[in-house]
């Protein structure tokens, strides 16, 4: 049977319609190379984490604080030269058998003295000539008020007379010379009035004392004074030994306890000496008084206001080499 010609074009029309569609469909369900790469650019930038920021340090630097000056530079004495050029503001070299003056660079000066002054807290004691084997108790009422250091005598410790002297002089412990001069009759008063009167009879007259061991900065002298407290304390043995002495083994409680002298030249054999003392607080600087025998004479030496940490003992050595490289003749005295 044949179809009629309209009815089969009609056909092949909505078979290619049906065909367009189905492409078109087709088509669009299927994502093209650049939506593909478009979709995962996104999905990419999505899950990719966000950048850290960097983030500069900043340090904070502490301000600097200046030590307050001491006394003798506040007083500009370490403005004057010296053939030395020594960091002491004061120095003084003194001949003990003839009282020749070798050395003096502001030798009236009159400047704190710190722990010097337990030279005479110790002449004191001695010449009041209480039993050396008394025991002492060291309280609160030994602890140091003016500065707030502590010390390794704890309150509650018990020692002789004489340990305590022993301490106050080879390690400079406070709390020992304080407990000495409480322990004295009349009290730390009676104490304090005995060290000035027995420098107003050595002829101390740029010397006075407030307290015995050395905190406060109203204990003041001058080298010229100093020197003839070292004449007159060289002379007493016990004060040469415990002076002199380089360590000690003190039983605090159930303990044995190692003290070590504060002068390090005392191990140097280059030096010959037979009395010492050194000193430091914030307003004195640091300080040391000596009694040594070199170059063929005993010799008194008093180093006050040295600035920085081992300038007293530098200054001592440049003075013991000028009075070496001196010997055989007779030297001039340097005086400023």
């Amino acid at each position: 049977m044949k179809i009629p010609f309209a009815a089969a074009f009609l056909s092949l029309c909505l078979g290619l319609s049906s065909y367009s569609a189905a492409a078109q469909s087709a088509a669009a369900s299927k994502p093209t190379k650049a939506k593909t790469a478009k979709v995962a650019k996104v999905t990419k930038a999505k899950s990719a984490p966000a950048p850290t920021r960097k983030v500069r340090s900043v340090v904070v630097r502490k301000p600097v604080v200046r030590a307050a000056p001491t006394f003798g530079q506040a007083a500009g004495l370490h403005e004057a030269d010296d053939p030395l050029s020594l960091k002491s503001s004061v120095a003084y070299v003194l001949d003990q058998d003839t009282n020749e003056v070798l050395f003096s660079k502001n030798p009236q000066a009159v400047l704190p003295i710190a722990s010097i002054t337990k030279l005479m807290t110790a002449l004191v004691v001695v010449e009041s000539g209480l039993p050396m084997d008394e025991k002492l108790t060291v309280t609160v009422e030994d602890k140091d008020t003016e500065k707030n250091t502590g010390s390794r005598l704890a309150f509650g410790t018990t020692l002789t007379r004489a340990e305590m002297l022993h301490l106050a002089l080879m390690s400079s412990e406070n709390r020992a010379a304080h407990a000495l001069g409480r322990h004295y009759p009349g009290g730390l008063t009676a104490f304090v009035a005995a060290m000035n009167a027995k420098a107003a009879s050595l002829g101390m007259t740029d010397t006075h004392y407030v307290e015995p061991t050395g905190l406060s900065s109203r204990n003041q002298s001058s080298a010229a004074d100093l020197a003839k407290l070292v004449d007159v304390t060289s002379q007493v043995p016990i004060l040469r030994d415990m002076s002199t002495s380089r360590e000690a083994r003190v039983a605090l409680g159930k303990r044995m306890v190692q003290f070590r002298s504060t002068n390090g030249l005392l191990a140097n054999p280059l030096w010959d000496i037979g009395l010492q003392k050194t000193g430091f607080i914030n307003e004195a600087g640091k300080c040391v008084v000596m009694q040594a025998s070199m170059a063929g004479r005993k010799l008194i030496m008093v180093f006050l206001d040295s600035s920085g940490k081992s300038a007293r003992i530098a200054d001592a050595e440049r003075m013991r080499k000028w009075l070496t490289s001196l010997q055989g003749d007779a030297p001039a005295a340097a005086k400023l």
